[in-house]
């Protein structure tokens, strides 16, 4: 998955793509109360955009996880697809 340089997708819309989060509104929520962190700055608004090659941070359940963004979507669309808009970075431990 290519993406054109420059480009750039908000928050919501990422998190809603990349299925962690079941409803764009729920995405936007998590980003507006801090739950999610933007290369290590908390990111507190929902249409905050995000690049390929950025890092999030979020704990959304139990355990914390870590991503680099390795593409933006399209589209909202089967498990194999959206596990291919991130990388999962979070440490072992």
């Amino acid at each position: 998955m290519t993406e054109a340089a420059g480009s750039a997708l908000r928050l919501d819309k990422w998190l809603w793509h990349a299925r962690f989060a079941k409803t764009r509104g729920l995405a936007a929520g998590y980003a507006e109360k801090g739950r999610v962190r933007l290369n290590g700055q908390p990111a507190l608004k929902a249409h905050q955009n995000i690049r390929v090659g950025d890092v999030l941070t979020f704990s959304f359940g139990p355990n914390p996880r870590v991503v680099r963004v390795l593409g933006l979507g399209t589209r909202r669309g089967p498990a194999p697809e959206a596990q291919a808009l991130y990388e999962d970075i979070t440490p072992e431990g």
